[in-house]
């Protein structure tokens, strides 16, 4: 019996990338059922070292030559409706002699979670994501609607078919938040990959049914300066191991930096951001830290700031969790609540050369993740830009 719903006619193979974005190939029910379920589907290798204009990343050199097939593996616990007739499916990836491909973003953090699992601890996650709608007359809203019922019109034909198509993922919530145009959906806590597939899944849905509008849905970390869009991280692990945990992530996060701030734009948030989470301090329910404490008793949980709406939900959290197991490792203790013990780094520079210090992260993760905000320095340093332009007319 399939495992696929009776109405699916067609298959929608999804992998994570590097950029936060799904590798995608449709095929037929049929052809998925009696082929794909069993020996795969071909993806080409150059996916892991792309850029995000589908530009091959030259030094990533195993991943380009000749541009051969990695084999899809679906996973059906990941089945979702996207729309009448088609489902989505989030696939893992491996190498034709059936090795994981490590660089993989489900792969690092199954991996991750294999190795904090050996200690005994399984994580619960939830993520939540800031959206900035607009059309061609700008943001939806011209206000921040922070909590707001009015102000929010324009935004509530879109927001009516999304309550819709996010019913399969579990919304926890969704309101207005603080900037013009934007909107926050949380998703309920659940199994760490499984969160971080759904929170893809989202996005997915939330562009196109705001296409399906004449929308255009922003997951950019910093819509305008002194804006923010953000990617927070909501994790559960057995008492007696939060501490520990807490102190390892904020010994390691200004090295992980490139994972929570991937893109140029990255920068513009931690530097000019209302809440950035620059400074590296945990509060108890203090939305101003990077690390804040929430809830009490079973509830109780770390919310973690430092990633923008455009990081890789997969990393972000395999990142914590590696950075958190250390910490459990070598019984760190937190440093007192308030105390400043460092920063993210400013400037995708910067986070670079601390990329390539750190210890918690593999190797060849390091290089993949490297090389790919090297590409991103270079192409913010070819661009020519509105603010070059004028700024170059102010020199007149």
């Amino acid at each position: 019996m399939s495992a696929l719903p009776p109405d699916a006619s067609r298959v929608l193979l999804l992998v994570p990338d590097p950029h936060a974005r799904f590798a995608a190939v449709e095929l037929s029910r049929e052809f998925v059922e009696e082929e794909v379920l069993t020996g795969g589907y071909g993806l080409c290798t150059y996916v892991f070292a792309w850029t995000p204009e589908r530009e091959p990343v030259e030094s990533l050199s195993r991943y380009l030559g000749g541009y051969g097939d990695l084999r899809m593996r679906p996973d059906l616990g990941t089945v979702t409706p996207v729309e009448e007739g088609v489902y989505a499916v989030v696939c893992d990836v491996e190498w034709p002699d059936g090795e994981p491909v490590r660089v993989a973003p489900r792969q690092v953090l199954r991996d991750e979670l294999d190795a904090l699992e050996a200690l005994g601890f399984v994580p619960s996650v939830g993520i939540e994501h800031e959206v900035t709608f607009s059309d061609a007359d700008g943001p939806l809203t011209p206000h921040g609607v922070d909590y707001a019922v009015g102000g929010t019109e324009r935004l509530r034909p879109l927001l009516r078919d999304l309550r819709a198509r996010l019913a399969p993922l579990r919304v926890e919530s969704a309101r207005g938040e603080c900037h013009p145009g934007q909107y926050e959906i949380v998703l309920r806590h659940r199994k760490a990959l499984s969160a971080c597939d759904d929170a893809m899944l989202q996005q997915l849905l939330v562009r196109t049914t705001a296409a399906e509008h004449g929308v255009t849905a922003s997951y950019l970390a910093a819509p305008e300066t002194g804006q923010g869009n953000s990617c927070h991280v909501h994790l559960s692990l057995s008492p007696p191991a939060l501490e520990p945990f807490l102190a390892g992530v904020l010994r390691e996060a200004r090295a992980l930096t490139a994972i929570w701030a991937p893109t140029w734009n990255s920068y513009v948030r931690l530097r000019t951001g209302p809440f950035s989470p620059r400074s590296l301090r945990w509060g108890t329910d203090d939305r101003t830290a990077a690390v804040r404490i929430a809830g009490s008793g079973a509830s109780r949980r770390l919310e973690f700031r430092f990633a923008g709406a455009d990081a890789q939900p997969h990393l972000v959290v395999a990142a914590l969790l590696a950075a958190g197991r250390a910490g459990i490792e070598e019984n760190l203790a937190p440093p007192p609540e308030g105390e400043e013990v460092g920063t993210l780094c400013a400037t995708p520079w910067e986070a670079l050369a601390a990329l390539s210090g750190t210890k918690v992260l593999g190797g060849e993760l390091v290089e993949q993740q490297s090389a790919l905000l090297q590409a991103e320095i270079d192409a913010g340093c070819d661009a020519v830009t509105d603010w070059q332009r004028r700024r170059g007319a102010l020199r007149a």
